[in-house]
């Protein structure tokens, strides 16, 4: 517990906004820790990022408010395709951009603990260094908005639907005829919507990074932990690789290089990626689905291996929940590689999620200690599957 709380104050003392110079400081102290913990293989990965996706997610909705004023069959194609890019832009999939307008350069730290025996099988333990940035989307009398019904659901509406619902309104009032009631009706709350989303989102990328200490130094944390105890005590026959990746705040960028450069390496049939994001809010969940869009679920085998993990560690499992966002192992699903997202979440939902009061002194410790032990269980549990497979 005391490693814990050491490398998350450590971690939230530093200003670390997506693939800046910040992320570069977390990364080298993250693979300096790695080290620490026994790991091998010990290294920095540098990619192109974003600072931020909100001018990106502000660019979308200037594009469905200039549908609607061209009219006509363009002006709808001109919306539903902001729509499908927005959607491609927040699952992860849309690198397109990166490629032609470049971007900041991040920093990932990696490492890897081998297994005993026969590598088998590989565990990626994905955790994200970089903080997100604040702004009034994220005043807390905001993002607790309907706190009560989430807990009670145990779902979460995606952040930017109601974007989504605007551009798909755009799409259907360039399709009326001007001047008409049924134009008005549609394409007015529409252009409302896509400029509230323009003003949000510009805000968002104005304003500063916030301390992080729970979303996420304490996934970051919980990683660390994950690799001291692996390098005393590895598994038998499953290679665990570890991956503290920038840019998740901003589009999952340093993950989505990760990946890439690993696209022959990691067996979809053999791979478990882990993502450990936001472990210290009260209550451990997995993300059962999630998406700031549309809805991607996660396997029901995968959510059953959580399940067995938090037995095998004497934790109740998980809940399952919808989230409204996105995580590093949502880019895992995307390419058909088996994937589980551990969070937590309470009390009220996240009161202090982006906000600058995201500081040490509000993390719950026993959640954390919890999920970094069901994390154990899990690993446990995956290699325990493959050891009884090769008995069979």
């Amino acid at each position: 517990m005391e490693r814990l709380k050491d490398d998350l104050e450590a971690l939230a003392g530093i200003e670390r906004g997506s693939a800046s110079e910040g992320e570069h400081t977390a990364a080298r102290w993250a693979a300096g820790r790695l080290t620490q913990c026994g790991a091998s293989e010990v290294g920095i990965e540098h990619y192109l990022g974003r600072t931020t996706n909100s001018w990106s997610f502000a660019g979308h909705s200037v594009v469905g408010l200039l549908a609607q004023m061209l009219g006509g069959i363009g002006g709808a194609l001109l919306a539903l395709g902001a729509l499908v890019s927005l959607e491609r832009d927040a699952s992860g999939r849309s690198p397109w951009r990166r490629r032609i307008t470049g971007g900041a350069q991040g920093a990932n730290a990696i490492a890897t603990v081998a297994a005993t025996g026969d590598r088998l099988q590989t565990v990626v333990i994905v955790a994200h260094l970089d903080a997100a940035k604040t702004g009034l989307a994220w005043n807390p009398r905001i993002t607790q908005s309907g706190a009560k019904r989430h807990m009670r659901t145990q779902k979460v509406e995606p952040v930017i639907g109601l974007q989504g619902v605007a551009l798909a309104a755009s799409a259907l009032a360039a399709l009326l005829e001007r001047g008409t009631f049924l134009r008005r009706l549609i394409g007015v709350p529409a252009a409302l919507l896509n400029l509230l989303a323009v003003l949000a989102n510009l805000d968002i990328a104005r304003s500063a990074s916030v301390p992080g200490a729970n979303d996420n130094a304490s996934g970051v944390a919980a990683a660390l932990a994950l690799a001291a105890s692996l390098s005393a005590s590895p598994l038998r026959s499953t290679q665990v690789e570890f991956a503290l990746v920038g840019s998740e705040e901003s589009g999952m960028g340093g993950f989505h290089a990760f990946l890439e450069k690993r696209a022959g390496h990691l067996d979809p049939k053999t791979t478990l990626v882990l993502g450990l994001d936001t472990l210290g809010s009260g209550t451990p969940i997995v993300a059962a689905a999630e998406g700031a869009l549309m809805t991607h679920r996660y396997g029901e085998d995968d959510l059953a291996l959580a399940d067995e993990g938090a037995r095998l560690a004497g934790q109740a499992p998980p809940q399952r929940w919808r989230i409204g966002g996105w995580t590093d192992p949502l880019l895992a699903l995307t390419r058909g590689i088996r994937a589980i997202s551990l969070l937590s979440i309470g009390p009220g939902y996240y009161p202090h999620y982006h906000h600058p009061s995201d500081l040490p002194e509000f993390v719950d410790w026993d959640c954390l200690e919890s999920c970094t032990r069901i994390a154990a269980g899990i690993l446990r549990a995956f290699d325990d599957k493959q050891a009884g497979a090769r008995a069979t």
